[in-house]
C-alpha cells in the first residue's frame, strides 16, 4: 500500500501531467479540406497572404453543414449568430494564413508533380477505376469550381500540410515514463454521488419577488414592431411560344440535369414558365411597392396592420430581421415572398424594451430561482455531511477507470476522476459541471504494473496541441493581421 501522497516526492510532476491531459479530449489541432475560390476582393490580409470574400463564404458553408448536421437539421438563423459562425469561418482561414506565411518563410513549395499525383488519386475523379479529366472538369463545375481554383487550393492545403510536419511531436523516454506512472496510480475510493434532484424548494411569493426585485431589469418585454402591409400573390400566366423559346435562349444555363448538362427546350418548358411566373410575380411587387411609397396604391389593394415581435411573429424570422432594419426616414421594405405571397411592408412604430411585471416575468424567474437556491442548499448539504458521509466502496481505480463509478456517466465520471486525482486532499467533494457533488474518502492507494501501449501516441497528441497553441501565438506576433469587414 502507498499511504496518501507522503511517499511520492515527485508527485508535483505528475499532477501537472494530470491537468494537461484534459487536453488530449479536444484531440489535435486539425485543419481540414479547405478549397479556395476566386479573385474576389480582400476581406483580410496575414502578411503576405490575402483572404478573399470566396474563401470566407466556403468556409462558412462547410461550418454550417458540420453544426446543422451535429444538431440534426435544427441549425438556425438565431443560433448562427449564437455560435458566431462567420467570426469562426475567418479565424479558421486566419490561422491557415499564418501556416502558409510561415511555409513560404521556410521557403516550402508544392510541385507540380506533387499536385496532380494528389489530384489523381481521389476516387472521386475516377471513372472506371482510373482517374479520368473529364470525370475532373464535370465534378468541380457541379461544385461551382473550376480546376484553376480547386488546383490553387489544394496547392495551399498541401503547402499547410508540410508546414505542420514541422511541429515536434515524438515522445521521449522520460515523458512516457511519467505518464505510465500517472496511468497506474490507482485509489481505492468510498464515495457518495449528491445530486439537486434530492433537494426540495417551496418558495413563498415574498421570496420570489424579492428575487425578482435583484434582476429585474434582466427580464424585458420583446421589441415590437407595428406595420402596415400588403401582399401580391404569385402570378400564374399563358405564355406563347416565342416568349418561351425566348426566355430559354437567354437563360439555358439555368435549366440543367442531374449531371449539370443543359436541358433541351422540351424537357425544360416546365421550368421555363416557372421562371417567367416568378420574374412577372417579382416585378408587380416591385410596382406595388413604388405605389405604396409613393401613395398611389389601386384602391382595389388591401392594406393590413399588424404587430409583431420575437415571440409574436407570423412572418418569420427573415421578415423580422428586414423590419427591425427599417426607421422612420426609411420605412418601406422591398418585396419579401413569405409563403408564395410577396410582402410588402410599411414600419409605423417600433416599441421599446422595457422591463416585464412581476406577473409577466414570474414564470421565467421561478426555474432561475429554484436552480439557484437548489445549488446552494445542495453545497451546503456536501459541507455538512463531506467527514461524515457513507457511501459505497470502488475497487482500485485510476484515472481513466470511468465505468467504474455507479450513478455518474462516462463523461461525468471523466471529469471526477480527472479532478479527483489532481487534489490534494484525501478527504472532500467534487463539484461537476453539471451541478453534481461527489463526496469521496480515498481509503488506500497503490500502483498498479499496468503497461500502457500507447503512451507514445497520446503525449504526441498532447504535444502537439500545446505546440501548436504557442505556434498560433508567435505567428500572430510575427505576421500583422489586417480584417476589411466590418463586425469580424
Amino acid at each position: 500500500m502507498i499511504t496518501w501522497m507522503q511517499r511520492h516526492k515527485k508527485w508535483l510532476i505528475i499532477t501537472i501531467w494530470i491537468s494537461t491531459i484534459a487536453f488530449i479530449g479536444a484531440g489535435f489541432v486539425g485543419w481540414g479540406q479547405y478549397k479556395y475560390g476566386s479573385n474576389a476582393s480582400a476581406v483580410a490580409k496575414v502578411g503576405d497572404v490575402a483572404i478573399s470574400m470566396s474563401e470566407l463564404q466556403k468556409a462558412y458553408s462547410r461550418l454550417y453543414q458540420q453544426y446543422n448536421q451535429m444538431l440534426q437539421g435544427n441549425f438556425d438563423e438565431e443560433k448562427e449568430k449564437q455560435f458566431g459562425l462567420q467570426k469562426q469561418a475567418l479565424q479558421q482561414l486566419i490561422q491557415q494564413a499564418l501556416l502558409v506565411n510561415l511555409a513560404k518563410s521556410y521557403d516550402l513549395m508544392v510541385s507540380d508533380v506533387e499536385l496532380f499525383r494528389v489530384i489523381k488519386s481521389q476516387q472521386v475523379f475516377y471513372k472506371n477505376g482510373a482517374f479520368d479529366k473529364e470525370t475532373y472538369k464535370q465534378v468541380l463545375s457541379q461544385n461551382r469550381m473550376t480546376p484553376k481554383e480547386y488546383e490553387k487550393g489544394l496547392r495551399r492545403e498541401l503547402l499547410i500540410q508540410k508546414a505542420i510536419k514541422l511541429l515536434p511531436v515524438k515522445a521521449s523516454e522520460n515523458e512516457a515514463k511519467i505518464l505510465d506512472t500517472l496511468l497506474s496510480i490507482a485509489d481505492k475510493i468510498n464515495y457518495k454521488i449528491l445530486s439537486e434532484n434530492m433537494i426540495t424548494i417551496k418558495p413563498t411569493e415574498q421570496e420570489l419577488k424579492a428575487f425578482w426585485e435583484g434582476l429585474k431589469d434582466n427580464f424585458m418585454t420583446d421589441v415590437s414592431y407595428e406595420i402596415n402591409f400588403v401582399k401580391q400573390a404569385l402570378i400564374s400566366k399563358t405564355y406563347d411560344d416565342a416568349t418561351i423559346a425566348k426566355y430559354y435562349k437567354e437563360n439555358k444555363m439555368h435549366f440543367k440535369d442531374a449531371e449539370g448538362k443543359i436541358l433541351p427546350l422540351e424537357k425544360a418548358k416546365t421550368a421555363v414558365i416557372q421562371e417567367l411566373n416568378a420574374k412577372a410575380s417579382k416585378d408587380a411587387a416591385l410596382r406595388t411597392y413604388i405605389a405604396f411609397k409613393k401613395g398611389k396604391l389601386d384602391q382595389n389593394i388591401k392594406k393590413e396592420t399588424l404587430t409583431l415581435s420575437q415571440s409574436n411573429n407570423p412572418l418569420g424570422a427573415a421578415a423580422l430581421k428586414k423590419i427591425a432594419a427599417l426607421s422612420a426616414t426609411k420605412p418601406y421594405a422591398k418585396p419579401i415572398l413569405i409563403n408564395d405571397t410577396y410582402y410588402i411592408i410599411e414600419l409605423v412604430k417600433t416599441n421599446p424594451a422595457v422591463p416585464k411585471s412581476y406577473e409577466a416575468a414570474k414564470a421565467e424567474i421561478l426555474p432561475l430561482y429554484l436552480k439557484q437556491k437548489r445549488k446552494e442548499k445542495l453545497l451546503a448539504l456536501a459541507n455538512s455531511s463531506a467527514d461524515t458521509f457513507i457511501g459505497k466502496t470502488t475497487d482500485y481505480i485510476t484515472v481513466s477507470s470511468v465505468d467504474a463509478i455507479n450513478g455518474l456517466s462516462k463523461e461525468e465520471a471523466g471529469e471526477f476522476l480527472q479532478k479527483l486525482f489532481t487534489t490534494n486532499k484525501k478527504k472532500a467533494f467534487i463539484i461537476l459541471k453539471d451541478g453534481k457533488i461527489v463526496l469521496y474518502n480515498i481509503l488506500e492507494q497503490k500502483l498498479l504494473n499496468n503497461k500502457n501501449s500507447n503512451e507514445s501516441d497520446v503525449i504526441a497528441r498532447l504535444k502537439s496541441t500545446l505546440f501548436s497553441e504557442g505556434l498560433m501565438k508567435t505567428l500572430q506576433s510575427k505576421y500583422k493581421t489586417e480584417i476589411f469587414i466590418q463586425g469580424l
